[in-house]
């Protein structure tokens, strides 16, 4: 038989408001009686009905978060902030990997709904106006990172835009003459929510326009094939301006198979600064989009929205050029 909050109260003497007290972090409690009740419950191994007591409540101290998958480490980083965040404010945490499927992603929002989380974060990838009207309807308020939706659902993430035309800038003050952008989602920009991205080719195209420089897109995913059959044809003023920095550490590792060595016979910068890039020689230049802090801000968002309290309805989080070691010396100094 299980053990109950009355046999804790009953075993160290006190009220089951109390013990709920010591449970919760709530109320006036005495720091030795906190600490009796505690014990008593490990040494039980009481495990509370979490279920039941969110009934009661009518809350559940939980948060939902959707995205798209964790084989990116940049969601994977996004998820453990969040988690972090989440936890010091006294939530835990629900994931669920909606794999680019909009069916899934619906599925997987209803389901939380359900499960009566008390918000939820989401990285979306359906974009239609439906859509939008779905997540105004979940009981669960609703908090945006990454590919926006609509105005009026609150969103937290970096001037995309912005980003890409300061990037395009510093490989251009590095002397570079042609700039090539890789994004092969562009590819699926009928069918998914690619915001993000768009965000970037548009901020890309811009500067390429204003800075007079040679620009190029390749946008497909077979992105590595019409990479290497260029590769002969490569000369020390291209580089290649990544939407992720995943494509771009493909791309040197395809090219250096060719003997192409970045920052030498082409400068190339990603976008993301995941973490995986302090164990990659040279290191890539890249933009810093502010992971942690778009991912603690959501939170605290999504908290201030389950609270009753009033948003904005877009948050911009400062983002960083990184300077690697993938654009080379200005090619005037070599």
């Amino acid at each position: 038989m299980s053990v109950t909050t009355k046999d804790i109260a009953r075993i160290c003497n006190v009220s089951r408001t109390t013990v709920n007290r010591a449970f919760t972090n709530t109320g006036r409690i005495s720091k030795e009686t906190k600490e009796l009740i505690l014990k008593t419950a490990r040494e039980l191994d009481y495990k509370p009905d979490l279920l039941a007591s969110s009934v009661k409540k009518g809350k559940s101290s939980y948060i939902g978060v959707v995205v798209f998958d964790i084989k990116n480490q940049y969601f994977a980083q996004m998820l453990n902030a969040i988690e972090q965040e989440a936890e010091g404010r006294g939530y835990h945490v629900s994931i669920s990997l909606h794999e680019k499927n909009p069916e899934k992603e619906r599925e997987m929002l209803q389901r939380m709904d359900g499960y009566r989380v008390e918000g939820i974060i989401l990285s979306p990838v359906s974009k239609s106006r439906e859509f939008s009207d779905f997540l105004k309807k979940l009981k669960a308020p609703v908090v945006i990172v990454g590919n926006r939706i609509a105005s009026d659902i609150p969103y937290v993430g970096i001037d995309e835009k912005s980003a890409a035309i300061e990037a395009v800038s510093s490989i251009a003050a590095h002397g570079y003459k042609k700039i090539i952008f890789v994004c092969p989602p562009l590819v699926d920009e009928e069918s998914e929510n690619i915001y993000s991205h768009l965000q970037r080719r548009d901020g890309f195209c811009e500067a390429v326009e204003k800075y007079k420089i040679d620009g190029d897109i390749i946008a497909e995913w077979d992105y590595l094939d019409k990479i290497n059959s260029l590769a002969d044809e490569l000369t020390p003023d291209t580089a290649f301006f990544c939407s992720g920095d995943i494509y771009a550490l493909e791309i040197m590792k395809s090219l250096r198979m060719k003997h192409k060595k970045s920052g030498v016979d082409y400068g190339i910068m990603g976008f993301d600064n995941i973490d995986f890039l302090d164990y990659v020689v040279p290191r890539l230049s890249t933009i810093d989009n502010s992971i942690e802090a778009v991912a603690s801000k959501a939170v605290d968002v999504l908290l201030s929205r389950i609270a009753g309290g009033v948003v904005e309805k877009e948050t911009i989080i400062p983002y960083n050029i990184v300077e690697g070691d993938t654009l080379g010396l200005l090619l005037s100094e070599r």
